[in-house]
């Protein structure tokens, strides 16, 4: 029976810290959507995220990088209830207002 050890070197990530080496946006189904007005720049989704994707310039987010999102929600879950700055919204919806 073959373990962990003999998968492909694209099915395993060999070092921690690489996330940003792996373009991972392709995998997702939803995609965290920014609301700016709502955002106060607490900087939770940043901190959380385990992709790098949220971008921040200057102390404040400015953008989300979908090439590296695969959309865990995380961001969604940890930005404070009372702001609710990012929705998480399925990549088919996202796709088709794109595509219009």
């Amino acid at each position: 029976m073959k373990g962990w050890k003999d998968l492909v070197i694209g099915g395993r990530i060999d070092e921690a810290g690489n996330a940003e080496d792996y373009e991972t946006g392709s995998w997702r189904t939803f995609r965290p959507v920014r609301d700016e007005g709502k955002c106060i720049h607490c900087l939770l989704c940043w901190i959380w995220c385990p992709d790098t994707a949220i971008k921040v310039k200057d102390g404040k987010v400015v953008a989300i990088d979908y090439d590296h999102c695969k959309g865990c929600g995380i961001c969604a879950e940890v930005c404070p209830p009372k702001v609710h700055a990012i929705e998480m919204v399925e990549e088919a919806q996202v796709s088709k207002k794109e595509s219009e």
